[in-house]
Parts: C-alpha cells; sequence; structure tokens
C-alpha cells in the first residue's frame, strides 16, 4: 500500500502534477491542485489531504515534479532484509 500526501497550503497552483499524473491530480476551482479521491482535513498549517491507493503509479512523477514539494508519496514498510531476519533468529 501507498499512502499519497498533499500539503495543500504550500501549493502555487504551477499544475505540473495535473500535467504528468492526471489519473490522480486535478486543478481545483481555487487554483490549487487537488488529489482526486482524497480525504482533505484542515490541520493548523491548512488542508492536508491524504489517499491510499495499491501503487503509486505517476504519483512519483508529480512528487518529482512539484517545485514547492507539496506532494509525498509514502510506501509500506519493505520486508526484513536477509540479514534482520538472520539477527532475529540467532
Amino acid at each position: 500500500m501507498v499512502k499519497v500526501i498533499h500539503e495543500k497550503w504550500k501549493c502555487i497552483g504551477c499544475g505540473a502534477c495535473a500535467g504528468v499524473c492526471s489519473e490522480f491530480w486535478e486543478m481545483g476551482d481555487d487554483g490549487k491542485a487537488k488529489l482526486k479521491g482524497a480525504a482533505y482535513k484542515k490541520t493548523d498549517e491548512g488542508e492536508l489531504g491524504e489517499l491510499t491507493v495499491d501503487d503509486a503509479k505517476c504519483n512519483k512523477d508529480a512528487a518529482a515534479g512539484c517545485p514547492v514539494q507539496c506532494i509525498h508519496v509514502k510506501e509500506g514498510e519493505e520486508a526484513p532484509k536477509e540479514e534482520e531476519k538472520a539477527e532475529k533468529t540467532e
């Protein structure tokens, strides 16, 4: 599972995310990007959107292309490496 996070208050409305990842991103009526299907909540800093998906798909490209870095893609915990497995069994 992958969590896509949008710190909307940082968005400058450049549209880079919607340009490279229109499956997940669109420009809202307020001129700022919107993560399609995300649950947005108010925080002390501003609106925060979160969406959990099975595959990051183009969201990594959207995050990489964002000039103000307001898009974050957090992947689930990776499986333990072989060395870690060996340490746990000893």
